[in-house]
């Protein structure tokens, strides 16, 4: 996988990641802990984009 590519799948995952976490902000029945979850994954998505993209 060349780093282009794999640069870009992390950032379709980062962008998955924003959705979920948006969608699960305006349920009332979700667990704030299942959020934060979400949130720590999206920014070691979005540390891991910006250490290779440098």
């Amino acid at each position: 996988m060349s780093l282009s590519s794999h640069l870009a799948e992390l950032k379709k995952k980062h962008t998955n990641l924003s959705m979920e976490v948006e969608e699960a902000q305006r349920a009332p029945s979700i667990d704030g802990l299942h959020v934060a979850t979400l949130k720590k994954q999206k920014l070691r998505l979005k540390e891991e984009i910006e250490r290779l993209s440098s």
